[in-house]
C-alpha cells in the first residue's frame, strides 16, 4: 500500500494544488472501508494540517465500501487519529456506503484517481466495475488496482501453491480458528484474471495506456490505466 501510494503521485500533484488558485484533487478509494489507504492519502496530502484552516479543503478523500460496519470502523479511527475537523469541517475525507458496480452515488467525470486495493477479486463482475470506474473518472483521470495476482515463474509458483494450499488455510485454522476464509482467499486468488487478462479488460472498459507492475514476483500487481480526454 505505501507503493500504491508513492506510484499514485498524490504528494506532488497535492503539492501543485495547494499552491494554486481554484485547484482541486478528488480520490475515490473503492473497498477501503477501513481506511488504510485513505489515509495514507491524507498524511500525504498535508489535510491534517490543512484542517486547522477554515473552508473546505480543495482535496479530498472519499472512502467508498459496501460494508457499513467496514466504514463505521474506518470512521471511528479517523477520528480517533486525526479529530473532526477533517470530516465536518474542512470535509477533506468522507465515507459513503456504495457498491464499485453501481457507483450511483457520484456523477460522471467526478474523481481525479480512482484506487481499489485487495478489493476487485471480491466483485461480482469484475467489468461493470472497471466501467464505473471509467464512469466516475474525470477526463485524464487514473485507475489504479492493487491486488493479488499471479507468479508467473514456474519454480516460484510451485513453492508459492504450496505455501497457499497447505500453509495459509492451517495458520487461519491455527490463529483465526476459520479455515474456511483464508481457503476463499487462496482460491479467489487463483480464480482472478491473470495479469495480461486484467490489462485487456481495462482496454475494453476504455481506459488507455493500461499497464501493470508486478510486485514480490507477481504475488501482488499494480494495474492502472487512464481515462480519455474528450
Amino acid at each position: 500500500k505505501d507503493y500504491l501510494l508513492k506510484r499514485s503521485a498524490v504528494k506532488p500533484m497535492a503539492d501543485l494544488v495547494r499552491r494554486s488558485e481554484g485547484r482541486e484533487l478528488k480520490i475515490l478509494d473503492v473497498a477501503g472501508g477501513t481506511g488504510d489507504v485513505a489515509f495514507r492519502f491524507v498524511d500525504s496530502a498535508d489535510c491534517v494540517e490543512r484542517s486547522k484552516s477554515s473552508g473546505v479543503d480543495p482535496i479530498q478523500v472519499t472512502v467508498c465500501d459496501i460494508n457499513p460496519e467496514m466504514l463505521r470502523v474506518g470512521q471511528n479511527r479517523a477520528l480517533k487519529k486525526y479529530g473532526s475537523a477533517l470530516i465536518n469541517e474542512t470535509q477533506a475525507l468522507r465515507f459513503i456506503e456504495g457498491n464499485a458496480q453501481d457507483l450511483v452515488q457520484f456523477d460522471e467525470n467526478s474523481f481525479d484517481l480512482y484506487t481499489i486495493s485487495f478489493g476487485l477479486r471480491n466483485v461480482t463482475d469484475v467489468d461493470r466495475a472497471l466501467r464505473e470506474a471509467y464512469r466516475v473518472l474525470k477526463p485524464g483521470g487514473r485507475f489504479m488496482c492493487l491486488e493479488f495476482s499471479h507468479v508467473p515463474d514456474p519454480y516460484f509458483r510451485a513453492i508459492y501453491d504450496y505455501y497457499s494450499f497447505n500453509v495459509i488455510p492451517s495458520i487461519g485454522n491455527i490463529v483465526a480458528n476459520d479455515r474456511s476464509s483464508y481457503q476463499y482467499l487462496v482460491e479467489s486468488i487463483r480464480k482472478f484474471p491473470k495479469q495480461e487478462e486484467l490489462v485487456e479488460r481495462l482496454d475494453s472498459a476504455g481506459f488507455q495506456l493500461a499497464s501493470y507492475t508486478n510486485l514480490t514476483g507477481g504475488i501482488v500487481a499494480i494495474h492502472e490505466g487512464w481515462k480519455r480526454f474528450e
